[in-house]
């Protein structure tokens, strides 16, 4: 069905086609004998399929990464649809716009996405009321996190704190993003002075929190961090004792790019990321000694996709 609609969609903005099926998601998401028929097209359970990482048991390993849902508006449409974990956000402590439109560029020669989106979101209050409500059952609900375009980068650790607080007793689990290239700035925090203060900070509040065990703090990555700057980040991470990473983000490379679009400033994402982010996967798996579950994201467009992820060592823990 996909197949005979794309052209269609594909002849109007991208950020408005998101825009609709999100809302066609979420009125979906509303009516039971609507929810009832794509439950029987999509959600097939298979016990062999069952997961578990960092402390959760997961129907399935396959989630719906951040930034599709940012605002937690179709939980219940996209519960629907087969997911083992819904991640919503990024959610920032306040309402923003995010970066001037257009801001999203389709790559079809290359099957790929350009974005720029800069984390438009409704803010942390408007998600906190959607998840207080009644949640879609079977489905983990992970949060992701991130600074304000307004905060500065020295005070990024109140922003992180008080949305742990927030979404603590409500999210699964909680994903710090300091790895969208789309905040300036933002990547620096992957730095290991930059990072080791912030988890450090995030984990030691955790314990005043109500939510026991505590929230499990995931940390969001970038693929074009170099080898040097990848074991700091991970050191800085187990150091911590954060409880998995997820690899990864978008990209700045255009390598071997086809479509005009490539030349658009932003994170890149789709089929060109893919052995960017199995490269990434296999060297957090090696540099941990498999000691910390890794998420892998990133061009993972079909159930072959999948397996290789998880081959490289995806959701994989020897404790």
């Amino acid at each position: 069905m996909y197949q005979r609609i794309r052209p269609l969609l594909f002849r109007a903005d991208p950020e408005s086609i998101h825009g609709w099926t999100l809302t066609a998601l979420r009125c979906s998401g509303r009516v039971g004998p609507v929810r009832w028929m794509l439950r029987r097209m999509f959600c097939w359970p298979d016990p062999r399929l069952r997961t578990r990482a960092f402390g959760l048991g997961f129907e399935n390993p396959i989630g719906l990464a951040a930034g599709y849902d940012k605002d937690a508006r179709a939980l219940w449409g996209l519960a629907c649809l087969g997911f083992g974990h819904l991640e919503v956000g990024t959610v920032t402590r306040f309402p923003q716009a995010g970066n001037p439109k257009p801001r999203i560029f389709r790559l079809p020669d290359d099957e790929a996405l350009v974005n720029r989106m800069g984390f438009p979101n409704q803010g942390a209050e408007a998600m906190h009321r959607r998840l207080m409500r009644r949640r879609p059952p079977g489905v983990r609900i992970g949060v992701n996190i991130g600074k304000g375009k307004d905060t500065p980068l020295e005070d990024a650790a109140d922003d992180y704190l008080e949305l742990l607080r927030t979404f603590d007793g409500l999210a699964d689990y909680i994903a710090v993003n300091v790895s969208s290239p789309n905040t300036l700035g933002l990547r620096r925090l992957q730095a290991r002075d930059h990072l080791e203060r912030l988890l450090q900070a995030l984990v030691a509040e955790r314990p005043h929190l109500s939510q026991s065990p505590p929230v499990p703090l995931l940390v969001k990555v970038a693929p074009d961090l170099t080898e040097a700057e990848l074991e700091d980040a991970v050191g800085a991470i187990v150091d911590a004792g954060v409880d998995g990473i997820i690899a990864t983000n978008t990209t700045l490379a255009r390598d071997g790019l086809l479509s005009p679009s490539q030349t658009e400033t932003g994170g890149l994402s789709g089929r060109p990321l893919r052995e960017r982010s199995l490269a990434c996967v296999r060297a957090i798996v090696r540099l941990t000694e498999a000691r910390l579950p890794v998420v892998a994201a990133g061009g993972i467009a079909g159930p072959e996709d999948a397996r290789r992820a998880l081959d490289a060592g995806a959701a994989t823990c020897r404790r």
